[in-house]
């Protein structure tokens, strides 16, 4: 490594480095640091990503996927721990004979090359170093730093200096290279039993420590407060301690914060000053102390180092904030360790919340089995937890590890954990059941980050939408499961759920989503529809109460009904008033929108057959009433409301006897008893083709009781499909292709959809 280190310095023979593995936050800093340095450097990953493109920029030749011909001309080529032995570059490389190295015997070699602080422990790492590295900066001793994750204060992960003698870099204990490091000054914040995995037991991570510190040439500084960095640094001579008592460098008189932390730094028994920290946590006092101590055996002035840290915004994905409003807070936490999750729990209640909702996302198979009932107690002090399966890394499954093995670890513990193994629609189930004052936190090393993102940018809508109107006028939902909106009870989640009471807020709405292009569809019960598993992308808009929720009569002995009025009750207030006319709508499970959009009928009556006039949203935002003679309808299909949205209806009736129209109510739920299920349906699936009814039709191809999972074709008519008990629209719909199939083989008859479908096979938002 010493011929290494001397020809990284020699820049009239620039090195020609590949690195196999680029994009990874490790390899891209070691990337950065030697194309600084003035090396030729080159990188393959099996993706392209903004960070390779940033480089790119600045001279990195990439090149994806993998390929043996990415190592032509390689001098050396370095490798990360997650990259297989039968990768075509590494393997190329090996072939050739090429140089090879890890990337932490990279590192070690650039490291020598300048005066080395290793930051190492199970724990803080990247915040520590990132201090130390931006403290020193801003103290003029223009330091090199590599760090794993990206700094916004530090511009980079990692950033070569020509003019600094001094290096800071996070040192990897996972997998044993931390040996590999002589550092000038090495800095251990904690030691517990990690990466079981790699390692027998605590006793075997500790010997990797105590081998750091036996090759660190100067400065040694460790924390007083946990028991294994005490064990092994306690004897080193000389070494620097910090705490919050009986230490070298100690915090007193800890004020919290919203959002930070101030304390008084003491040395002995002399206070050096004040620092109001920028980013919550004790455990981010105790990673400041560390930075404190270290900068100030540097000879760094306290007064530059204490300015450093009030405005340390902190590491991306370290208790990063992602969305805040006065009612929601969301933050991502790379913590993946129970002792982790304990701080960022912590620093959570420190800021107040009415709940922390965490999504957890385990990180390897090995991990989750070691520590499972360690995870179970620290989970268990949220209020609620949301567990995804396993971020393998490199690993394979172990039978019987998943998720679950957290989940069921919490509840024996107390708790409340609900498993969500697909990452990729964890959100929706989160996303769905945040309350007003709830602090979400996305929990794990792998890519958990993903669910928060998708929910912080959908609840910036949602804020907006809000916003519009007085808050009683308008309710609205993030991922709101269109299975608690359908007859079907079938369907994903709608992305935006909004229930207007005004027309108005109904207005404001379609204005808000369309000028954004957002996908609006309005629906009722839900009593014709069914929406697919992958849900619908956009806002779906639900009239409710309000001005939506009115129906009486007026003084020309007409029913006036909004959209949101339920079509029995319809009935009801005409019945009650002596009209008659009504009662086919006894029978119909679906509202006054649905049946106008729809034309909905039964019993030989169509809704427009009654319609006298009605109140219209129009597209271009105007709220205007036509009368029936302005309208087409036709069979199911009324064009005036496709892209325009009824509000309010006004119908014509018959004055009747209370007498006739009880018979004509009873004749019309009898027939409808003896010939149609009561199970959970869309209603008729299919239209009536010409040569027989849908029903028949499916009766006479000996369809009835068929079925596909747990959708049912009904006994008691042939064109209803029932829902047994937890279908899904999957399974209806392929229940449907399978009648449609048989009817176009068998009968050469098309039929057609009287039920509207909508909505996506895929969850893609």
């Amino acid at each position: 490594m010493n011929e290494l280190s001397q020809r990284l310095t020699d820049l009239s023979r620039p090195l020609r480095v590949h690195l196999v593995g680029v994009a990874g936050s490790g390899m891209s800093g070691l990337a950065l640091l030697l194309m600084g340095m003035g090396h030729r450097v080159s990188g393959s990953d099996k993706v392209t990503t903004a960070e390779t493109e940033r480089m790119q920029g600045l001279g990195l030749r990439f090149s994806s996927p993998h390929t043996a011909e990415a190592v032509e001309g390689a001098e050396v080529v370095v490798y990360s721990s997650a990259i297989r032995p039968d990768n075509p570059a590494l393997a190329a490389a090996r072939e050739k004979g090429i140089r090879l190295m890890r990337r932490a015997e990279c590192l070690g070699a650039i490291l020598h090359t300048k005066k080395g602080i290793i930051v190492s422990g199970t724990h803080g790492k990247t915040t520590t170093s990132a201090m130390i590295g931006y403290a020193l900066r801003e103290a003029g001793l223009q330091p090199s730093h590599y760090v794993g994750a990206e700094i916004p204060v530090l511009g980079q992960n990692a950033r070569w200096s020509d003019d600094g003698e001094w290096m800071v870099a996070e040192g990897d204990e996972s997998d044993g290279t931390l040996a590999l490091y002589r550092p000038a000054c090495s800095i251990v914040l904690n030691i517990e039993a990690e990466h079981l995995d790699h390692y027998r037991d605590l006793d075997e991570i500790k010997e990797v420590f105590r081998t750091l510190l036996s090759q660190t040439t100067g400065l040694v500084v460790y924390c007083r407060e946990d028991e294994g960095a005490t064990s092994v640094c306690g004897d080193h001579p000389g070494a620097v301690s910090y705490g919050w008592s009986d230490a070298d460098y100690t915090a007193r008189e800890i004020r919290e914060l919203r959002g930070g932390t101030m304390f008084s730094v003491f040395h002995g028994g002399e206070k050096l000053g004040e620092v109001e920290l920028a980013i919550p946590g004790r455990h981010n006092v105790l990673n400041a102390l560390a930075a404190i101590a270290t900068c100030d055996r540097l000879g760094a002035d306290f007064l530059l180092v204490s300015r450093s840290l009030n405005s340390f915004a902190g590491a991306r994905r370290r208790f990063e904030t992602k969305y805040l409003s006065k009612r929601l807070r969301v933050v991502d936490d790379y913590g993946h360790h129970p002792t982790e999750i304990a701080a960022t729990l912590q620093t959570a209640r420190q800021l107040e919340p009415d709940r922390v909702v965490v999504l957890f996302q385990p990180h390897r198979f090995t991990r989750t089995r070691a520590l499972a009932e360690e995870f179970g107690e620290v989970l268990s002090k949220a209020h609620e937890v949301f567990v995804c399966d396993v971020y393998p890394a490199s690993e394979r499954p172990i039978p019987g590890i998943s998720g679950e093995t957290v989940v069921e670890a919490v509840k024996r513990h107390g708790g409340q954990a609900v498993s969500v193994p697909d990452l990729a629609t964890a959100h929706h189930r989160v996303g769905n059941a945040l309350d007003d004052g709830d602090l979400l936190i996305t929990l794990g090393a792998g890519n958990v980050h993903e669910a928060g993102t998708r929910i912080a940018r959908d609840q910036k809508v949602v804020e907006e939408l809000r916003g519009l109107v007085d808050g009683e006028a308008m309710e609205v939902r993030l991922y709101e499961p269109m299975r608690r909106h359908t007859t079907m009870l079938v369907g994903g989640p709608a992305q935006f759920w909004i229930e207007p009471r005004t027309f108005e807020a109904f207005g404001e709405a379609v204005n808000y989503c369309r000028e954004r292009g957002i996908a609006v569809r309005v629906v009722g019960r839900g009593s014709n529809l069914l929406v697919r598993d992958g849900g619908i992308r956009g806002a779906v808009i639900h009239p409710k109460g309000g001005e939506f929720g009115e129906c009486h009569v007026d003084d020309e002995g007409h029913v006036v009904a909004g959209a949101g009025v339920r079509l029995k009750k319809v009935a009801s207030v005409a019945e009650a008033a002596g009209i008659g006319g009504f009662e086919w709508m006894e029978g119909i499970p679906g509202n006054v929108g649905g049946a106008l959009r729809m034309n909905a009928g039964a019993m030989g009556v169509e809704t427009f057959d009654q319609v006298v006039r009605l109140t219209i949203l129009f597209e271009d935002g105007g709220i205007r009433t036509l009368e029936r003679d302005e309208i087409e309808a036709f069979y199911r299909n009324v064009p005036e409301l496709r892209r325009n949205f009824a509000l309010r209806a006004v119908f014509q009736g018959e004055p009747d006897s209370a007498e006739n129209i009880r018979r004509r109510w009873d004749d019309s739920r009898a027939k409808r008893r003896s010939s149609q299920p009561v199970a959970a349906s869309a209603g008729c699936i299919f239209k009536n083709p010409d040569a027989t009814p849908a029903g028949m039709l499916v009766d006479q191809l000996g369809l009835k009781g068929s079925g596909e999972g747990r959708a049912e074709v009904s006994a008691e008519h042939g064109n209803f499909i029932v829902n047994r008990g937890g279908a899904t629209a999957g399974e209806v719909l392929g229940l449907i292709d399978r009648i449609k199939a048989r009817a176009r083989g068998e009968r050469g008859i098309e039929l057609e959809h009287e039920v509207k479908i909508i909505g996506e096979d895929d969850t893609t938002f």
